[in-house]
C-alpha cells in the first residue's frame, strides 16, 4: 500500500506543477498552441490548425515525466 500513496502523491504533485505550467504560458506572447512551427493558416472561411511544434514539446516533457517515475517507483 505504501507504493501506492507514494504514486499518488507523485501524480497529484505533476497535475499542481502541470496545471501552474498552463497558467505561466497563458500569459507569455508565445505560449503553448503558439510556438513558431505550429502551422495556422486562415483564409476567407477557412481556417486550419495543426500544433505540430507544441506536440513535439509536450511529448517530451510526458516521455521525461514517466521515464522519471518509472525510475521513482522501482
Amino acid at each position: 500500500m505504501e507504493g501506492i500513496g507514494k504514486t499518488l502523491v507523485i501524480i497529484g504533485l505533476f497535475i499542481v506543477v502541470l496545471g501552474l505550467i498552463i497558467m505561466f504560458f497563458e500569459k507569455l506572447p508565445f505560449g503553448l498552441g503558439k510556438l513558431p512551427g505550429d502551422i495556422y493558416i486562415k483564409r476567407d472561411n477557412f481556417v486550419f490548425y495543426f500544433p505540430i511544434t507544441t506536440s513535439i514539446l509536450i511529448s517530451i516533457v510526458l516521455s521525461l515525466i514517466f521515464i522519471l517515475l518509472s525510475k521513482i517507483s522501482r
